[in-house]
């Protein structure tokens, strides 16, 4: 393992470098050694002294290095130029071994030349809930950025009202956002587009450079990982609430974690963001703003590549997300193979949660029991005569698979999962934070890193919400 730092050497005029701010007496309250371990990040950095010398010493080596990157994007539909680093900083690249590069990037490090009227600090209940998301995403198999540590402290911020002021430092392959090509192609720096799309070919996506058109295969690719991205995010019932471009990984990452939200009742037109009071961002919305934004970041491929090829590259995106999601619930429900047939059966049951309001991720769940007879599934459902309609299609469809019952139902379970994080479970885990005490963080913590398994010491965290934990409003506040 050994640091590097490409992105600020070979693009440094497109960062502004930044001192981090210290926090007021800070703690090192969460830390990912598994994470470090996956990196090979140096145990070193799980000792908070050895931790805070490197970020708030002004010879540290994370303080000297720091950067903020500048970007734009375009936000509920809107082009904003005026965008970037407004209270993160690029740490460094962490490169393994295997030279595989990992960026570490901390989030609430002060005031940078983006933050305008902000204070570039993040508060300790958007942090507690990124590292949470983020590590629940991974264990489920979803592709996002990672949370290394979460740093707590005595200082208070003001948002609507006090709030106490914390850090996280976050591991993905990089920070790229579809927003920074935007900004250099919006801004007509076209000399710095071709500085980023030359850097990013040979960094992240070399296996293009032979290709006929690096930049053709380079957006192909981005469409395909986002495409499978976002079949991922609708299969689990994950809402990220602010799908803007330069909340858009070009590594078809779930990135920038703000008012996110999973499922509970199940309900294709879900809000997650009390701010999106158009329903943009909803839960069915996502696969087609997705490809918005896509199109939205192919603008700035036009001085490489043809309309034409633009054109061949975003069509793939439909495909490739119809073929994954329905792959992923084929394995939901137990199917081998899914065929349109299946995919009708599928929409039935859909329709049948949403009629009914019944939760998500327990239904599928319910699907998994090995003593799943008409009567227990009828009576999770209002309208019984139509749920009993559906069951016996469906066991007349399961009947076609040649897998015993038993090996079937195990493969479903590892593609339903009995925990997820649900907001109230979040608040929770916040408000002993707030109080001083991270034990509920790690507890949730570990129940998420195994979603398919029982764990039945802490069923109760499988529950539906309680009526004060139903609808929660999640603000992009932090």
């Amino acid at each position: 393992m050994h640091f590097d730092h490409s992105y600020a050497q070979k693009l440094s005029d497109m960062v502004s470098q930044v001192r981090i701010s210290p926090l007021l007496e800070p703690e090192l309250a969460l830390y990912n050694e598994q994470l470090a371990e996956d990196i090979e990040l140096k145990n070193e950095f799980s000792q908070p002294e050895t931790l805070f010398d490197a970020l708030f010493k002004a010879d540290g080596y994370f303080n000297l290095n720091a950067v903020a990157q500048k970007y734009g994007g375009h936000q509920f539909g809107g082009w904003n130029p005026d965008l970037g680093d407004g209270r993160g900083v690029l740490l460094a690249e962490v490169v393994t071994q295997k030279q595989r590069s990992w960026d570490l990037h901390l989030k609430g490090a002060g005031k940078t030349p983006y933050s305008r009227f902000g204070d570039g600090r993040a508060v300790l209940r958007s942090t507690i809930r990124e590292y949470l998301a983020s590590e629940a995403l991974h264990s489920l198999g979803i592709p996002t950025s990672r949370a290394l540590c979460l740093i707590a402290s005595k200082e208070t911020v003001y948002r609507e009202q006090p709030e106490t002021g914390a850090m996280l430092i976050r591991a993905c392959q990089s920070h790229i956002r579809f927003g920074h090509f935007e900004y250099f192609y919006q801004t007509k720096q076209l000399d710095k587009l071709d500085k980023l799309f030359t850097y990013t070919l040979q960094k992240h996506y070399p296996w293009c450079i032979n290709h006929e058109n690096p930049h053709y295969s380079m957006l192909e690719q981005i469409v395909l990982s986002t495409a499978d991205l976002i079949a991922k995010w609708q299969a689990f019932g994950f809402c990220h609430g602010v799908m803007n471009t330069d909340n858009m990984s070009i590594h078809g990452i779930t990135f920038d974690f703000g008012p996110y939200a999973f499922l509970d009742t199940f309900d294709p037109e879900y809000i997650c963001n009390h701010s999106d009071h158009n329903g943009r961002y909803a839960f069915d919305q996502q696969p087609g703003v997705a490809l918005w934004n896509l199109n939205a970041l192919a603008h700035a491929f036009t001085p490489y590549i043809s309309i034409e090829q633009i054109k061949q590259a975003l069509t793939q995106y439909e495909t490739r997300l119809q073929i994954h999601y329905a792959e992923l619930m084929g394995a939901k429900f137990g199917f081998k193979k899914v065929t349109n047939d299946d995919m009708k059966l599928v929409n039935q049951w859909l329709a049948l949660l949403a009629q009914d309001k019944r939760d998500y991720t327990q239904s599928f769940r319910l699907l998994c029991d090995e003593n799943l007879s008409q009567s227990k599934l009828t009576d999770h459902f209002i309208d019984r005569e139509q749920a009993q309609v559906w069951y016996q299609a469906y066991m007349a469809r399961v009947a076609e698979e040649s897998l015993p019952k038993n090996e079937r139902l195990v493969t479903m379970r590892e593609a339903n999962p009995k925990f997820i994080l649900r907001n109230y479970l979040a608040q929770n885990a916040i408000n002993e934070a707030e109080n001083g005490s991270f034990e509920e963080c790690k507890r949730l913590l570990k129940v998420l890193s195994n979603p398919f398994d029982e764990q039945p010491e802490f069923e109760h965290y499988a529950q539906t919400p309680p009526d004060w934990g139903k609808s929660m409003e999640i603000s992009c506040s932090s």
